[in-house]
């Protein structure tokens, strides 16, 4: 008895103790009030990453961490894709494309910080992962790890090389908008619902007391939606009152301008996570979509409104290099103090949520004409771009390789769950298959036709499952036959490229493919990059000019195809044609090489004038009258793309002599001078009046472009019959809609003035 009663205490006494013990080591919230009090643990280290070495892009290079005060590497032993994305996201990217050894980025110095580092590819630290600890290596740098991410930020991130990381198990990464009824969970975009955070392995919700509309605010901006609005609460508070909710969040205090929910002050649960939200229910937020979103025609009409800003030169909807209107004509910004706040007023004014990237240095190609502001400073409250503080700007103080861009938050709208592509190399290539519904209901892939299929369908796949740029469309893919789908279901495809997916081009209501087999089927090719062509308008205008031309020097330039029909019957070699001349400049302020689209293998050798062509036509010149009528047309077949100069600090890389590679390279431009065979149009034909000159680049889209809409240029032209004057040469995207229509009602000159 005396035993028991022993043994009883024994267990009460270890009880007490196993209890005391838990209540005393409750994981404390990351911000529990305003002002944190002297008493709060102590917080864990606090670590650097950055990326370094040569040569090497701002989203790869060598890994290198700060750990008590001291800058370090980390050793390729063991490696691996899973490593380089724990790493890439602390560096703030979304992910890892890829990794390097044997220090391909030059060899670090100092510490050598991590050895045998073995991670799964989910930990939020490098420091969680598996490793020989901090310090303890048997390495040199010639082993030092690079890492290579995808060029994409995290939302929140600022776009800086150095990023401070603190590893917490309470932090708000993922947010999400949940609908209650059945019916909104199957409509797209998802504008109302209850706000949910991830939390571990599943999803819980923030206590809605003290909610206010600056909190939905910032919820909407992250969902990608421009305005918030008031919701129906009672609806949801019945709702509320037959589920189990779990909190996480008990209070959110946003101001309205953060762009990520975890950027406002939150205050996190303890205890009882079922029990925390005390005569409150789960917060609901409600969002007003932008014109490209709104789900009825009303009210994308309703929406939709003259912007006096844009976005150029981006792969997907929402992202771009920022271009601006002032008078009549669009310009660029200069990336000078360019931040979250001003590039999120720019997303919200264009109908998108708020940015998750703020880019500097160009990074969605270089603009063109004026550069309008600098030194752009937004609150983050302001309605529009033009009512925060900026400067006014000369050409000496900033360059277009200091063009501000911006990534904005895009509603999701499960497109890329409708295509894939399947067979090829990589992710970035494949036969196009398509999610097609029977009549019965049932869901399955086919093929798509490949008669038709181009540059312009290949973008909206590419964009449509967030690869880029199209590289190439393919009208056949026999080499990628690796997939069981056979069947073709779609045929007759035709995109103006703008499309956000493939369903909303053309195409035939039945199929109709002559050529049926599954090897001719669609293709593409994407890329992270592309190249962007641009033509030097000032210069057209500097340098046209007419020249009456005999004929017996036009034999090579008529078997080239260069003069208008009635040279056929002309008195061969007696006589001349009247050319209109002109240079042109074409440069590539791209992200990519401008390469032709067929190899050198297929490049066509013409004798007469002892040179290749490897594009059949390069630009058309057309002169055409006021109401769009061609008068006068020529053509440039390009016998020789390359690099004739380069801004400061870009290199050459194609040349013509000796058979060599053809192609711009970005920063540079090719240069066809008046004098050269086929560098005109014959307007012989020609009678005296008011015309458009025009002149379009990669006409056909055989090469992919970021950007077709600055392809052409467009002048104003007068001619008397002897002479021409040519003014208001322009890009065909340059100036105002408004300008646009007054520049083709031009009336002609008067006495060599223009009237």
């Amino acid at each position: 008895m005396e035993l028991c009663q022993w043994w009883r205490h024994i267990v009460v006494f270890l009880l007490h103790a196993w209890i005391s013990s838990c209540f005393a080591q409750t994981t404390l919230p990351v911000r529990s009030s305003p002002t944190p009090t002297p008493q709060t643990a102590e917080r864990p280290e606090t670590l650097k990453f950055r990326l370094s070495g040569f040569p090497r892009k701002h989203n790869e290079g060598r890994i290198e961490v700060f750990y008590k005060g001291e800058w370090g590497t980390i050793c390729d032993d063991d490696f691996s894709l899973a490593n380089a994305h724990v790493l890439c996201r602390q560096l703030g990217f979304v992910s890892a494309t890829g990794w390097t050894h044997s220090a391909k980025y030059g060899k670090g110095t100092g510490k050598i910080w991590l050895d045998n580092v073995q991670c799964s590819g989910s930990e939020r630290s490098v420091s969680v992962c598996k490793s020989r600890g901090w310090g303890n290596s048997d390495c040199t740098h010639d082993e030092d790890a690079g890492v290579i991410c995808k060029d994409e930020r995290l939302p929140g991130y600022v776009d800086s090389n150095v990023i401070e990381v603190q590893v917490d198990e309470n932090r708000v990464e993922e947010v999400r908008l949940r609908p209650v009824l059945t019916i909104a969970t199957k409509r797209m975009p998802v504008t109302e619902g209850v706000v949910e955070v991830k939390n571990k392995d599943g999803w819980a919700k923030i206590c809605d007391n003290g909610w206010t509309p600056k909190n939905s605010r910032v919820v909407c901006g992250m969902m990608g939606f421009p305005h918030e609005k008031k919701v129906n609460k009672n609806f949801y508070k019945l709702y509320a009152e037959r589920q189990k909710n779990n909190f996480l969040v008990h209070s959110v205090a946003c101001l309205g301008t953060e762009v990520h929910l975890a950027a406002c002050p939150l205050e996190f649960n303890n205890g009882n996570a079922t029990e925390s939200c005390p005569g409150g229910m789960p917060a609901v937020v409600s969002c007003v979509p932008g014109p490209l979103y709104a789900q009825s025609t009303a009210m994308r009409k309703k929406l939709k409104m003259q912007s006096t800003i844009r976005l150029k030169g981006g792969a997907k909807y929402g992202e771009g290099r920022v271009e601006v209107l002032k008078g009549s004509e669009w310009g660029t910004i200069c990336d000078d103090h360019w931040n979250l706040l001003s590039a999120s007023v720019v997303c919200r004014e264009l109908g998108f949520g708020t940015a998750k990237e703020a880019l500097t240095g160009a990074r969605m190609g270089q603009g063109l004409g004026p550069i309008h502001m600098s030194e752009v400073q937004c609150t983050g409250h302001e309605r529009s771009l033009w009512n925060c503080r900026y400067k006014n700007i000369t050409a000496e103080d900033c360059k277009h390789s200091e063009d501000a861009s911006v990534r904005c938050n895009v509603p999701y709208m499960g497109f890329e769950k409708t295509v894939r592509i399947s067979g090829g190399r990589s992710r970035y290539e494949g036969r196009v298959e398509v999610l097609y519904t029977e009549t019965n209901g049932t869901l399955r892939w086919g093929l798509i036709c490949g008669e038709g299929w181009g540059t312009e369908e290949a973008m909206v796949v590419c964009r449509q499952l967030g690869l880029g740029y199209a590289n190439h469309g393919l009208q056949e893919t026999w080499y990628w036959d690796s997939s069981n789908v056979t069947e073709m279901v779609m045929s007759g495809v035709k995109c103006t490229g703008d499309e956000m997916s493939l369903s909303q081009c053309q195409h035939h209501r039945t199929v109709n493919c002559q050529k049926a087999a599954a090897r001719f089927s669609a293709g593409v090719i994407c890329s992270e990059t592309a190249s962007d062509l641009v033509l030097n308008a000032p210069l057209v205008q500097q340098t046209t000019y007419i020249e009456d031309r005999p004929l017996h020097m036009l034999y090579c330039a008529a078997e080239e195809d260069c003069l208008s029909k009635s040279a056929a019957g002309a008195s061969w070699p007696y006589g001349h044609r009247r050319l209109l001349r002109f240079s042109s400049q074409i440069h590539n302020i791209g992200r990519a090489d401008f390469r032709p689209k067929a190899g050198r293998h297929s490049w066509v050798w013409h004798a007469c004038h002892g040179h290749y062509h490897s594009m059949d036509i390069f630009t058309h010149y057309d002169l055409m009258s006021a109401n769009g009528t061609k008068v006068a047309e020529g053509h440039k077949a390009s016998f020789c793309l390359e690099d004739t100069d380069c801004d400061e600090g870009v290199s050459k890389r194609y040349e013509c002599a000796n058979f060599g590679e053809q192609g711009i390279t970005v920063g540079c431009w090719d240069l066809y001078r008046h004098d050269i065979d086929c560098q005109w149009i014959d307007i012989t034909d020609v009678k005296p009046g008011n015309y458009i000159l025009q002149v379009v680049i990669n006409p056909n889209y055989e090469v992919a472009e970021s950007d077709f809409t600055n392809n052409a240029m467009k002048c104003n032209c007068k001619y008397d019959g002897h002479r021409i004057w040519v003014h208001n040469c322009h890009i065909g995207d340059a100036f105002s809609e408004e300008a646009e229509k007054k520049f083709e009602k031009y009336p002609g000159q008067l006495n060599n003035q223009i009237s």
